[in-house]
């Protein structure tokens, strides 16, 4: 049995694509309760997840504004799975991929299992540059798939018994932002091994601006920080840059995947995302150390 909990907030259009292909999984639908968690939106999408009733076991669970973690959360506590899986509103599973997940999950037990996502939208550059950059952080991080560091939690899929005895996504982080990264970490300093699994795919379409664009990399600067605290708070370790290696291989990624004629673009927006980064992560340390808090030695 498996419990798929997909938060949502503001984007029936898109909820209701990432519905029609969770009712296209290869996946016997007496063993998968959906649960949709709307967070906050203005109007819930009652009629969407309604449309759905007769293909899928979905629950629709309506709470205040509060952020993707804690949307995941309430979900989690209304799941009756032995496995929880996790996508977002604006993902489409291709259908063998919770069979990919869950087959990974029964293989290897009390450990969590990631899939490659995939930009849906290859017109907007935003979107492109964006999940490049987590292609990059996938191949830095998994660079051994059974000993995985990171995997995002639009595809992801844990064993429940583990997830609510870790405590399941901290809800401090109240944006779509660093929950996933904070979570992993935590996951694996508990002795849990994270596996990345690329052949469980989704396709992901967040259609982003220039506005939207930068705010996303400000505010993943500004989880960078709060996961910074975190980590070092749990493990005594002081928190240090990647070498100089690991931004001039990031920067020279998209010409390497798509060739110069494209890639000096996506290239220049990556730097972007470095710049909001910083600044967003820089702005959150100057904000904790005016109120007192804690913050990590180094960035």
């Amino acid at each position: 049995m498996v419990s798929l909990i997909i938060p949502t907030y503001e984007r029936p259009t898109r909820l209701a694509a990432c519905l029609h292909a969770v009712a296209q999984l290869d996946y016997p639908t007496d063993r998968l309760q959906v649960i949709v968690v709307d967070d906050g939106s203005a109007s819930p999408p009652s009629e969407v997840v309604a449309s759905f009733q007769s293909r899928l076991d979905i629950t629709l669970i309506c709470k205040p504004h509060a952020g993707p973690a804690a949307a995941r959360n309430a979900g989690a506590a209304q799941a009756r799975g032995e496995f929880l899986a996790f996508t977002d509103d604006d993902c489409a599973p291709r259908p063998d991929w919770l069979r990919v997940l869950v087959d990974q999950l029964t293989a290897t037990p009390n450990c969590g299992v990631g899939g490659q996502t995939l930009n849906a939208l290859g017109d907007n550059p935003y979107a492109t540059a964006s999940q490049l950059l987590i292609t990059y952080l996938y191949k830095y991080y998994n660079a051994i798939p059974h000993q995985a560091r990171l995997l995002t939690s639009n595809n992801l899929a844990v064993p429940a018994r583990l997830f609510r005895e870790i405590g399941g996504f901290d809800e401090h982080f109240g944006q779509a932002a660093g929950e996933d990264r904070e979570f992993c970490d935590r996951w694996t300093h508990r002795g849990y091994r994270l596996i990345y699994v690329p052949e469980a795919v989704v396709e992901h379409a967040h259609a982003m601006s220039w506005r939207g664009f930068w705010r996303q990399h400000h505010n993943y600067g500004r989880a960078a920080f709060a996961f910074h605290v975190a980590h070092a708070s749990r493990s005594g370790e002081r928190v240090r840059m990647e070498p100089w290696r690991f931004y001039a291989e990031l920067l020279s990624f998209p010409i390497q995947e798509m060739g110069l004629g494209r890639g000096w673009r996506l290239a220049l927006l990556m730097g972007v995302t470095q710049i909001a980064n910083g600044l967003g992560f820089y702005w959150a340390r100057l904000r904790a150390a005016r109120k007192g808090e804690a913050k990590p030695c180094r960035p």
